[in-house]
């Protein structure tokens, strides 16, 4: 027998039986009729879908945080206790034909033309208002990046972000720090008055809220954002469990010279970890990089490192980091290296009934690097990728760590060409060397994103431009070009 999920749709508190792996997009047009939210690719890709999911937290907080998301690729068990907005809740006065101030820029800018496009850039927007405390016109172009237009180009859009932030940072609300956030985006016309409502709302429903934290004999789902582009129809008849639901696994600990990063944290939450923005900034700038802003607000840590893609961006700079994950069983926990846990394809050091926890990353002085080369900088699947760990002074490296993807059935550490550098003076002839120990180790295969020998040459240039990054002043590069 199917379990009811209560949530909030819009401004009314719902129920569904339907199954839980049931994806947001077919509820909302195909039970509920609310055709706003458009179906497009189906994968997470296009934004067309893009709906906002507002929670109070684990921990049951007063303020409730609303993020973008696809719906394509969230299911319907994940909303339980939930506030779900769809383009429809954006209006709820459709007699007086209101705009919000979003809508409003986009007509006038020229922003639209279809429109298929134009309710999940108004939704990303809105959603980045709401997160958001302070608004910044990149920011908020990032914000939409995952949103694709087909018909108006992207400068109309940019112009109506951009008078739109103006419009609203001029405002005198906006700089009344009296008002609460809500209440200021209420005030402005962002969002409609019962947002007001919906804290003590939530409350009242996670109070009648049953939760069943326990993993073993289900299928556990985390973002979801591969999981459901792979296998959607299997999951709507499995038996799920949400990582969302389970305090332990986002929790963050500073032990020592250790970061412990539940693995439950999303990508988009490791861009607000102090320690890694004072420690690691280049791995936080390179997040922009792997993935659009609504699927990173539901990828997760430990679902990336789990999913095992050889080109996984994020896993692939975890190897060169040094982490070491945290797999548990009932009260046992087994520490493994990250870079001994993928055994090969899609096979992993992982045994039954054990659950990926934790990583902890060494907070180490170092150098660290980050290369990709796609079809598109942005938002695209590596063709390959490196990342590099490197402490150095005085011109010698004491430990170096070199990982890359697309080059070997899984996510791959260079324990060969780390292991030679390791107390070697930084010289041209030693870093040919490491350049002629990768080779070795790797295995690439020919496929729709490039031969074995232009990927071979790939990890060669990105190794490379590593080194180029830390030691500008000891290359040539007419020796290396």
């Amino acid at each position: 027998m199917s379990q009811t999920i209560r949530f909030i749709l819009n401004d009314d508190t719902v129920e569904s039986s339907l199954p839980p792996g049931t994806v947001v997009l077919d509820y909302l047009r195909r039970e509920k009729r609310l055709t706003g939210t458009k179906e497009g690719c189906r994968e997470g890709d296009c934004g067309a879908c893009t709906v906002l999911l507002g929670a109070s937290g684990v921990a049951g907080e007063q303020v409730v945080e609303y993020k973008a998301v696809n719906s394509c690729l969230l299911p319907l068990g994940d909303v339980e206790g939930k506030h779900l907005v769809s383009i429809e809740g954006l209006n709820p006065s459709v007699e007086d034909l209101a705009l919000t101030p979003v809508q409003r820029k986009m007509v006038e800018q020229g922003a639209i033309q279809c429109g298929f496009c134009t309710p999940g850039f108004v939704v990303s927007l809105t959603g980045y208002l709401l997160g958001a405390r302070r608004w910044d016109y990149e920011a908020a172009v990032d914000a939409v990046a995952g949103n694709i237009c087909r018909c108006t180009g992207y400068a109309s859009i940019k112009r109506a972000i951009g008078e739109l932030l103006a419009e609203l940072n001029s405002s005198k609300d906006s700089r009344d720090p009296g008002s609460g956030h809500i209440e200021r985006l209420v005030a402005f016309g962002v969002v409609p008055e019962y947002f007001l409502t919906i804290p003590s709302r939530l409350r009242a429903l996670r109070a009648t809220r049953r939760t069943d934290s326990r993993f073993r004999g289900h299928t556990v789902v985390a973002g979801g954002t591969d999981l459901f582009v792979q296998k959607p129809e299997e999951l709507v008849e499995s038996s799920l469990r949400f990582v969302s639901r389970t305090e332990e696994l986002h929790q963050i600990r500073l032990e020592k010279s250790r970061l412990i990063l539940g693995a439950g944290i999303s990508m988009e939450e490791v861009k607000d970890i102090p320690v890694l923005k004072d420690r690691i900034p280049q791995l936080v700038a390179a997040l922009p990089m792997i993935a659009s802003a609504p699927i990173r607000n539901r990828a997760t840590l430990g679902g990336n490192i789990v999913n095992a893609s050889p080109i996984g961006d994020f896993t692939v700079m975890l190897l060169a980091l040094g982490a070491v994950l945290g797999l548990k069983n009932g009260k046992a926990t087994r520490e493994v290296p990250l870079d001994q846990f993928f055994e090969g394809y899609k096979s992993l050091n992982k045994k039954p009934g054990e659950l990926l926890a934790w990583i902890c990353l060494p907070l180490e002085e170092g150098f660290f690097s980050f290369e990709k080369v796609s079809r598109r900088r942005h938002l695209d699947i590596a063709s390959v990728n490196s990342a590099a760990w490197i402490c150095a002074q005085d011109g010698r490296i004491s430990k170096a760590r070199i990982a890359a993807g697309g080059v070997a059935p899984v996510p791959l550490f260079l324990a060969r060409g780390s292991d030679y550098l390791a107390g070697k003076p930084f010289s041209e002839e030693n870093l040919e060397q490491v350049l002629t120990l990768v080779q070795q180790e790797i295995s690439p295969i020919s496929d729709v994103r490039g031969s074995d020998r232009y990927k071979r040459l790939l990890l060669r240039q990105l190794v490379l431009a590593h080194f180029f990054k830390l030691f500008p002043d000891k290359l040539h590069p007419e020796t290396w070009i």
